[in-house]
């Protein structure tokens, strides 16, 4: 199965199982550090840190354009144009352990996210469907997927924790290359920009 004909790929081993448990555990301290902030009143929610608002999983920490996660979403860039033989350029990263319970209803993607990817970091496996059909990914491995064209979504998670980054590119001279370039950002590692 190629990219070029199925506008969708699995990579295996894009990461190793080592950095992608480095990774998982990065953002699993982040976390709860962040919980701890939150539910002593340090701290109110934010994209910088992440938070518990995303309305697409309520109640799930995610976080928008962390540090490491937008360093893993440049240096896979090599990785992601020579496994879909496209020109891409990144736009941003986004991230999220997921909890008991959580649903990603079907959906496709905002024109930020033309050539979309999640790689599996760690914790209990969850499928993912694309177009009806389903993946399951191992520690480090990533599915590449156009965002925007194809339907996608997981049904009810069933394991206690599974964290995941979605790391989004586009077409470098597509219709939203100018518009989208970093989302919109500056530069990469800021929060989402206030349109």
């Amino acid at each position: 199965m190629t990219f070029q004909n199925n506008k969708y790929q699995v990579i295996k081993n894009a990461l190793p199982c080592e950095l992608a448990d480095f990774i998982f555990n990065y953002f699993l301290i982040k976390k709860n550090a962040v919980n701890f902030l939150y539910q002593n009143k340090l701290y109110s929610p934010n994209v910088i840190l992440g938070d518990w608002e995303d309305p697409q999983i309520p109640n799930t920490y995610s976080c928008y354009g962390d540090f490491a996660m937008e360093t893993l979403m440049v240096k896979m860039l090599p990785v992601m144009k020579k496994q879909t033989g496209l020109n891409l350029i990144p736009t941003y990263s986004y991230a999220r352990v997921y909890k008991k319970g959580d649903e990603l209803k079907k959906h496709k993607d905002r024109p930020s996210c033309e050539i979309s990817t999640t790689l599996n970091l760690g914790g209990d496996p969850w499928s993912i469907f694309v177009e009806g059909k389903e993946v399951l990914l191992e520690v480090g491995d990533m599915l590449v997927y156009s965002g925007c064209e194809l339907e996608h979504w997981r049904e009810p998670f069933e394991g206690d924790i599974c964290g995941q980054v979605f790391l989004h590119y586009n077409h470098e001279d597509g219709p939203f290359s100018d518009k989208n370039k970093f989302d919109g950002r500056p530069m990469l590692g800021l929060p989402p920009m206030v349109k």
